[in-house]
This record gives C-alpha cells, sequence and structure tokens, in this order.
C-alpha cells in the first residue's frame, strides 16, 4: 500500500464530514448574522430612546435592552428601570407616536417598568416634550424605522378583556349602561381584591396617613352622612349606590329609609345579597335605574359618590335637574366627584392640537372608563346653581386620593397572582397602570376630587346650622 494511501478516507465516507462541516459553517455564519443583525438594532434601539427620552445621563431612570445591555440614568434618581423587551418593541411603543401606543406597549409586554410605576407615567410627558422639536422627532423615526417590523400582537385572553359597545350617541341611556357596565362588571371578585372589607369604590377619608383603608373609607361614609345631616326617618337616595356601601351604612348607623341606584347588574346582585344578610331589607334596598328615570319618589337626602365622572359635561344640566326634581324642598344633596384642573385652563390652538395627536387621556377612554368625562369645576357649579341649586360647602379631598389609590395599587399586587387568573395579565396591568397613573394626575394637581354640599332652599331657608361644629364634633 502507498503510504499516502493509510491517510485516504474509505470511498463513500468523504462526503459526509465535508457535508457536516459544510453545514456547521452555515450554522456559524448564521449566528453571526443574527448577532450582527441585534448590535444593529441595538444601536438603533438606544439612539431611538435617546432621542425620544433624552441622552442617558439626563435620564432619572435606567434603560434595559433585550439582551441585557443597560443604559444607566442619572446617578440618585433612578427609581425605576425601563424594560425594552424585545427589538420590535419601540416600534410598537413610538409608531405612531402617542400616548395611547406608550401605555399599550405597556399592556403588550412590549415594554416592562421594575421599580416605581408611579415614577414611571411621567415618561409620556417627557415624550411629549421632547418630540415637539422637529430634530428629535426626525431622528427617533429614523432609528425607530431600522428596527425589525413589529409581528402579532401577543396573545391576549379575549374572554376577560370585552369590547365595550358603543352603540348611539355618547351618554344615551344605551351606551352609558355599556359603559357602566364595562368597567363595573370586570367582576366582584375582582375588586374584593383590593378593595375595603365593605366595597368602597371612590376615595376615602384618611385621619393620618397611616390609617388603614378600612377604617379610612368607614369615615368618608359617615362624612358624607352628618354633611347631610342624616336623621331617623330621611328618605335617602344613593345615585351610582356600587356595592351598597353607603345606603347600608345610613340605614344602620342613621336609621334612614335608603334607595341605591346603578346601571351596573354585577354591583346590584351583590349590594342585595349583602343588605339581605345584614338584615336591613326593610330599610334599605337597590334598583338598577338610570338618573334620568327617576320619577315621583320624593327624598329628603341625596348622594352621588364618584358618578358625576359618567355623566358627561354636556349632560351636566340633566343630571343636576334630575336630582333637583327628585329632592324634597329644603333637602340637601352631597355631589363627591373628580373634575378636572386642566380642563379650566385655556389651551392655545396649538396646544389642543398636540393633545389631540398625542391622544391624551386615550388610554383611559379605551380600556378603562369608555365615555368618561372629567368636567372643571366651573361646569359643575354652573349647572347645579343653573338646576336651581345653592351651594353651600365645597372640600378638596385631593390629598385623600393619592393614599387611597397608593393603597388600592398595594392591595391589587399583594394579591397579583389571583387577580391575573381572574382578568388575565393584560387587564391585570390596565388597572395597575390606570390607578397609578390617577394617583400621579391627583398628586401633581392635574385633577381634583370634591365634596359639594348643595341644598334646595325652601323659601330661602336651607336648612343648616350656622357653624361646621357639628361635623367635627365627636
Amino acid at each position: 500500500m502507498h503510504r499516502s494511501d493509510q491517510h485516504r478516507a474509505p470511498a463513500g465516507l468523504t462526503a459526509r464530514p465535508l457535508a457536516l462541516l459544510d453545514d456547521d459553517h452555515r450554522v456559524d455564519r448564521s449566528i453571526d448574522s443574527a448577532e450582527a443583525a441585534s448590535r444593529g438594532w441595538l444601536g438603533h434601539a438606544r439612539s431611538a430612546v435617546a432621542a425620544v427620552f433624552g441622552p442617558a445621563a439626563s435620564r432619572p431612570f435606567d434603560v434595559r435592552y433585550w439582551d441585557g445591555t443597560v443604559d444607566r440614568g442619572r446617578r440618585g434618581q433612578r427609581p425605576f428601570t425601563l424594560v425594552i423587551a424585545r427589538p420590535e418593541s419601540l416600534r410598537r411603543m413610538l409608531l405612531p407616536p402617542s400616548e395611547l401606543s406608550i401605555a399599550e406597549a405597556y399592556l403588550d409586554g412590549d415594554v416592562d417598568v421594575e421599580g416605581e410605576l408611579e415614577s414611571a407615567v411621567t415618561v409620556g410627558d417627557v415624550a411629549a416634550a421632547r418630540l415637539r422639536s422637529p430634530r428629535s422627532a426626525a431622528l427617533a423615526l429614523l432609528h425607530v424605522l431600522r428596527l425589525p417590523r413589529a409581528g402579532r400582537a401577543p396573545a391576549r385572553n379575549a374572554s376577560a378583556e370585552p369590547v365595550v359597545q358603543r352603540a348611539g350617541r355618547e351618554h344615551r341611556r344605551a351606551r352609558d349602561r355599556a359603559a357602566v357596565r364595562y368597567h363595573y362588571d370586570v367582576g366582584n371578585e375582582f375588586y374584593r381584591l383590593w378593595l375595603d372589607a365593605r366595597m368602597v369604590y371612590s376615595c376615602a377619608y384618611f385621619r393620618t396617613p397611616d390609617t388603614t383603608l378600612d377604617d379610612a373609607q368607614l369615615a368618608k361614609l359617615d362624612l358624607v352622612c352628618r354633611k347631610l345631616r342624616l336623621r331617623p326617618g330621611d328618605r335617602f337616595l344613593d345615585v351610582g349606590c356600587g356595592w351598597g356601601a353607603l345606603v347600608m351604612h345610613a340605614a344602620r348607623q342613621y336609621g334612614v329609609s335608603a334607595l341605591g341606584i346603578t346601571l351596573s347588574n354585577a354591583q346590584a346582585a351583590l349590594a342585595r345579597e349583602r343588605i339581605a344578610a345584614a338584615g336591613l331589607s326593610d330599610r334599605c334596598r337597590v334598583e338598577i335605574l338610570d338618573y334620568r328615570d327617576l320619577d315621583g319618589e320624593r327624598f329628603d337626602k341625596v348622594a352621588s359618590v364618584g358618578m358625576i365622572e359618567h355623566v358627561g359635561l354636556r349632560n351636566l344640566p340633566l343630571y343636576f335637574t334630575a336630582v333637583w326634581k327628585a329632592l324634597a324642598p329644603g333637602g340637601l344633596f352631597l355631589n363627591h366627584g373628580i373634575v378636572s384642573v386642566d380642563r379650566s385652563r385655556p389651551l392655545t390652538w396649538r396646544q389642543r392640537m398636540e393633545r389631540r395627536l398625542w391622544k391624551r387621556d386615550a388610554f383611559i377612554e379605551r380600556y378603562v372608563f369608555p365615555d368618561g368625562d372629567l368636567p372643571p369645576f366651573q361646569a359643575v357649579i354652573g349647572a347645579a346653581e343653573g338646576a336651581g341649586f345653592e351651594t353651600r360647602d365645597v372640600e378638596s379631598l385631593r390629598e385623600h386620593y393619592v393614599l387611597t389609590l397608593h393603597q388600592w395599587v398595594a392591595r391589587l399586587l399583594a394579591s397579583g397572582d389571583r387577580a391575573r387568573a381572574l382578568v388575565g395579565e393584560r387587564r391585570f396591568r390596565t388597572w395597575q397602570l390606570y390607578m397609578t397613573g390617577s394617583a400621579h394626575a391627583f398628586a401633581s394637581g392635574a385633577i381634583n376630587v370634591l365634596q359639594t354640599l348643595l341644598s334646595k332652599p325652601e323659601g330661602g331657608r336651607a336648612n343648616l346650622p350656622l357653624t361646621r361644629d357639628d361635623l367635627t364634633r365627636v
């Protein structure tokens, strides 16, 4: 045998090892190509983030990308980390650039927040301010368009995310029913996870920041009753009664005959169960009824807590007129509702256009409170006095709502696994973002919550004491 034949592979075996080598090389080239693409996408993502949120050193937060790369923000001022989950995330988040797109990217998990979500809700305002600059906007677009196209949105739990039916004109009866049920019929068990024991879904009243949520909500119920000067035998109406906490408290503690009305089937069903279990059915009832359909029955005292936000600016005169007709002469009406401070301030044409293009508040409108409307306070007072009411007292509970929302969010997060099982990840994130964003809006003074005591004078008499001493007397 020739010496060289000793190193020659057997016939028929040479081709296979060579083919395998070629496959390995192709795999290596594929990996190299993917890594190169990822590195290129990372560069464009970092440049896009810098254009939209400012250079890393100027940002009060960190940014972590899909490959683990972290851009550190200002030292000592990083309460949260913005997490970019995948190369296509910024396309979802910034095309088209709007507050709604940023919120939806969070809902879908394209971006996440580690740390203080309340601090993170300001990133939309930062982006809106920077994108007013044509240069920043052009740079952001240049780099975002070089990122991979977004594929199909992540799968959603359709059963946990019903679509609101917007049939008919805004704030007509059928459409209002659909909007209210979209929000409140998420499920009694879901709300029970993070509300207080009485299931009060409105601003609590805190004696101190350390007051428990249960005690603060009881204090709020009692504050409403005391402001109305409820007395045994009074006929009391609660417009938008929720799960019946106020009518039950008023009947049990003040001896009134109480009616609560709601448009939510889920709320009404549970409220009736609770009333029966408490043995209050002879003095307390809940009906599914629109405020516009109050007819015939008269009441000595009326409360509306967290209801006016559903009425709509144009319907305020109709709302107050309906309550006026239902209230006996000399009666009192306590209206507790959120108002927009921003809407009280005149906007330039450019500011109005920017708000529309940026889809300001579209997240709340689309995913939380369809057709919700926060009126300016002057519109509330104007409509109330236009209907014949006299304004007797106004109290802001803005700081109390910040404390309330903080407790709600903490309780929601503490029950996170159960909440996700009930409504799905996306709707869990929706409620977390909505309540956290609302806490920031109250804390910054963009919105307020006001308790307004109104009277229906009888011959000029409001049937109120000369001072507030009775409200503070223990």
